[in-house]
């Protein structure tokens, strides 16, 4: 790094003050950040302390292959995201359904009657999902009925009121008749996957959220859209390609060690061999890395950081000699499988498949040896995929985010901080930052664009209008 402002050197003159931003953190919700100060004119640093950006959707290579560190999805619904991906020029390559299609495969049914599908038709919202639900074959007759009427109960909680933070979803759902098989069918089918939680674990106003925006709110809200090629690509190379344009000088391989302010109201970030000043700063860290750095007097509560949890995600990636897999992806019932991706394009595999399985709130799991969890999934999945029976496997492991998001428990609304600190300058960003959403890309960058707006208004500068058009997508 060269090209920091040394704390000996003059002061910026007053046509240069308040250009000056160091964003520090290069996951989506830095990236974003820095994308709109830049955008905005503001001089951007950005520092990162690994040798990569993206922060927890990155890839690596094994064996010759380009491998996701876990699968991410988005939703029609998520609009910041969305935004994301058109700014950093990646959207093709993260394509939407045309219609949100879900295969559920039950195990514990015969072979031949495993199938069921969520999928939506083109009716207004509730009855876009009414045929598919009412044709659903893992609940009974009367279980579909109370699900409808559960559906319009959610519809109708305020997301406004706090209350909803202090409850447990799983048991709201079984005050309004859900069943422990509705719940496993449908509730944490699609929960887990969002929430990183059980419905027994997670707030009742998040998982409201999550249910009334992606199935609610808009026909084709729950549209699902997935990375068609490594997240490498979208978040690091053409991430840094949109800074690189923008004018941000990213450095990675740079760990913020202290933020204080100076004599003259600005801020000073402290890296090893050199001290930045700037006008504003975002803080994109994790929250107790941000706990760690955030100077004295800045949060009323600070301690209240530590208090939010953490939820693991565990990734199992099976390669196998020959297609086991004819769709896309699947979910799955009655067995530990969760969710399980294609991957064979995307990874550059030329023969054989490659599958990858998505196992949120692995809790139980994410400290198991890779044996144990070869001799669990693989028989799982030949239960689940006949043709896998006779393939041979080129290739097992595991990749684990023992800290993937925050952990979504009744009461973590009132411990996650806006963007605002009370110290002058200062921003805080995140996807634990207080979004309204749960521990999704599209929190992220949400908490980004939040970020950058509160701190282009304490400097007076305008919004770029570009930057919050998906506001009014949403």
């Amino acid at each position: 790094m060269t090209d920091g402002t040394p704390s000996d050197e003059p002061l910026d003159t007053p046509e240069t003050s308040g250009r000056d931003a160091v964003v520090i953190g290069g996951g989506l919700a830095g990236i974003t950040a820095a994308l709109a100060l830049a955008d905005a004119g503001v001089r951007v640093t950005l520092l990162e302390g690994r040798p990569r950006l993206g922060g927890l959707a990155f890839s690596f290579q094994r064996d010759g292959l380009t491998v996701d560190n876990g699968q991410h999805v988005y939703l029609r619904c998520c609009t910041a995201y969305r935004w994301f991906l058109d700014r950093i020029e990646g959207a093709a390559l993260a394509p939407l359904q045309d219609r949100l299609d879900v295969p559920v495969l039950d195990v514990d049914r015969p072979e031949g009657r495993r199938l069921g599908r969520l999928r939506r038709d083109a009716l207004p919202v509730p009855l876009h999902l009414g045929r598919s639900l009412a044709a659903y074959p893992h609940l009974s007759l009367a279980e579909r009925a109370r699900v409808g009427r559960a559906a319009l109960a959610l519809k109708g909680l305020d997301l406004a009121d706090p209350a909803l933070d202090t409850q447990d979803f799983g048991s709201w759902l079984t005050a309004h008749g859900q069943s422990a098989r509705a719940v496993e069918a449908l509730w944490d089918l699609v929960g887990v996957a969002t929430l990183n939680a059980v419905a027994g674990d997670a707030s009742l106003g998040l998982a409201a959220m999550v249910f009334k925006t992606g199935l609610l709110s808009d026909p084709g809200a729950a549209d699902i859209g997935w990375a068609r090629v490594p997240l490498g690509e979208l978040h690091d190379r053409l991430a840094r390609k949109a800074l690189d344009s923008a004018g941000v000088r990213a450095e990675v391989r740079t760990r913020v060690t202290s933020i204080s302010n100076d004599e003259n109201g600005r801020l000073r970030v402290q890296v090893p061999g050199e001290t930045l000043r700037a006008d504003a700063v975002v803080l994109a860290v994790p929250q107790r890395e941000a706990h760690d750095l955030l100077p004295a007097g800045a949060l009323d509560a600070p301690e209240r950081l530590l208090e939010i949890g953490t939820a693991p995600i565990l990734n199992v990636h099976v390669v196998y000699d020959r297609t086991v897999l004819t769709r896309p992806f699947f979910a799955a019932l009655g067995t530990p499988v969760q969710w399980v991706f294609d991957r064979t394009e995307a990874s550059g595999l030329r023969e054989g498949q490659y599958l990858a399985l998505s196992q949120s709130a692995a809790h139980d799991e994410i400290d198991e040896p890779v044996a144990v969890l070869r001799e669990r999934y693989l028989p799982e999945l030949e239960r689940l995929l006949p043709r896998a029976r006779e393939a041979e496997v080129k290739d097992f492991f595991v990749t684990r985010e023992r800290t993937a998001t925050f952990a979504p428990t009744p009461g973590v609304g009132r411990l996650r901080p806006g963007a605002r600190t009370k110290s002058p300058g200062l921003y805080l960003a995140g996807a634990w930052t207080a979004t309204g959403w749960p521990a999704t890309m599209e929190s992220a960058v949400r908490s980004g664009v939040s970020a950058a707006d509160a701190a282009l208004g304490a400097l007076g500068r305008p919004r770029p209008r570009h930057l919050f058009e998906f506001e009014e997508a949403a």
